[in-house]
Order: structure tokens, then C-alpha cells, then sequence
């Protein structure tokens, strides 16, 4: 199973400076809104199966165009939603770096939890078990091997790739997930292989088609894709 970690199109909030978390009403920006109809053309042939998304209105415009364009109907998983920043929600990033919880949150995330909000340790593990629970559910529903997309926000997309990169949450801020970016996991019966990591070039599917197969393949290899990590960025 291989999923496609999407984070959501250039929001209001990003141009703003301030951290959105889960406020109502926060949206794609103009930029955005272009972004999120270039993954139709980025996403290319790529045989798409379905869509997860993160109950936010700024991941919901997001997967719009994507899921017109292969008329599938997208799913809204709580799980994916973004992190509960509590009585940081809404601010300017600018006033956030002064506060004693930012260095930790920079440098040990894995003990930071925001005033009355969420830790991050808690948002990778629901974020890590939506992922598997949906991927192993499609592989049922599909019987075999389905490419998926999950559409969620940057802080979830960093925790689930460092979770299947096996990098301590420590580690997560090494990680980059920009604006309407993709990252690439795919999920075997013993590990998972990481594809790609902030991808935002123009053909996300030349990358990932496969090679004709090889013999004596294990069923736990890496695939055979054409595989690059990075990409350019904002």
C-alpha cells in the first residue's frame, strides 16, 4: 500500500504569519487555490483510489479539484485534522518564538504540549494509526495493493514520516512538508520505505510509476520506483 502524504495549498494564515490550528473558516489564499488545482496535473495517471482528508476547510479545498477530476468522493478522518495548538491558536508566530515552550517544541517536540491543547507525541500516534488503520482497510477493500491520497496539515505530515523513517520525534523539525507539498510512504508487511519527501516539482506520477517486475523480488522490497527526495520549494 503507498499513500501520498499531501499537505494542504498556501493558507490565509500562512501569508499572515500566524498559526491556524483549528480555526474556523482559514482557507487556500490565491496561490493556494492554484496549488491545489496543480496536483490534478502533478498527480498525472496516477491510479488514485481514494482520498482522506483532514475535516479542515483549507484541506477540504485542497482535494477539490483533485477529486473532481477522478470522481472519487473524498473521506474526512478526524485523525488527520491539525494539531490542537489550545491558547496558541491564532497567534503570530512572531509573539510565539519569545514564549519558554517554543525552544522546546524546536528541540525535544516530543515533551512539548501546548496550553491547553495537544502534545505532539499525541498527535503522531493518532496521526501514524489513521495512516495504517486506512491503509491496511483499503488494501481489504481493494484486495491488494492501493495508492491513496491523505490530506492533512505540515506539523501531522512530519510526525507520520518521521514515525516511518524510525527518527525519534525529537528529530521531526529536521523534516520539511511545505505548502501543498507530497511526501510518499508506502507501507510493506514488515517496514515501511519513504519514496519521496517534500515534493513540489510539476509530475509527481513519472516518478512513481513502476518498472516492469523482477524476479525474486521479496514482497517486503522497496519498490521499484524511480524515486527522488525533495523537490523545489516555496
Amino acid at each position: 500500500m503507498t499513500v501520498i502524504l499531501l499537505r494542504h495549498g498556501r493558507s490565509t494564515s500562512n501569508t499572515a504569519h500566524t498559526l491556524a490550528g483549528r480555526s474556523e473558516g482559514v482557507d487556500l489564499d490565491d496561490k493556494g487555490r492554484a496549488q491545489a488545482q496543480g496536483v490534478v496535473d502533478r498527480i498525472g495517471e496516477l491510479p488514485v483510489k481514494a482520498i482522506v482528508r483532514s475535516p479542515l476547510l483549507r484541506c477540504q479545498n485542497t482535494v477539490a479539484p483533485l477529486a473532481a477530476a477522478l470522481g472519487v468522493e473524498p473521506r474526512v478522518d478526524d485523525r488527520l485534522t491539525e494539531v490542537d495548538y489550545g491558547s496558541w491558536t491564532g497567534s503570530k508566530i512572531a509573539d510565539l518564538v519569545k514564549e519558554p515552550l517554543w525552544p522546546v517544541i524546536q528541540q525535544q517536540p516530543s515533551a512539548a504540549v501546548f496550553p491547553d491543547g495537544e502534545g505532539l507525541a499525541q498527535v503522531q500516534s493518532r496521526a501514524v494509526a489513521a495512516v495504517r488503520e486506512i491503509d491496511r482497510a483499503l488494501a481489504e477493500e481493494h484486495d491488494g495493493d492501493t495508492l491513496w491520497i491523505a490530506c492533512t496539515h505540515g506539523d501531522v505530515i512530519k510526525a507520520v514520516l518521521a514515525d516511518a523513517l524510525g527518527v525519534h520525534l525529537d528529530g521531526f523539525q529536521r523534516i520539511v512538508a511545505d505548502p501543498a507539498s507530497m511526501s510518499v510512504i508506502r507501507y510493506t508487511p514488515h517496514r515501511p520505505f519513504v519514496l519521496h519527501v517534500n515534493h513540489t516539482g510539476t509530475d509527481l506520477s513519472s516518478s512513481l510509476r513502476p518498472k516492469p517486475d523482477q524476479p525474486g523480488k521479496p514482497d517486503d522490497a522497496a519498490p521499484t520506483h524511480d524515486a527522488t527526495v525533495g523537490g523545489s520549494t516555496d
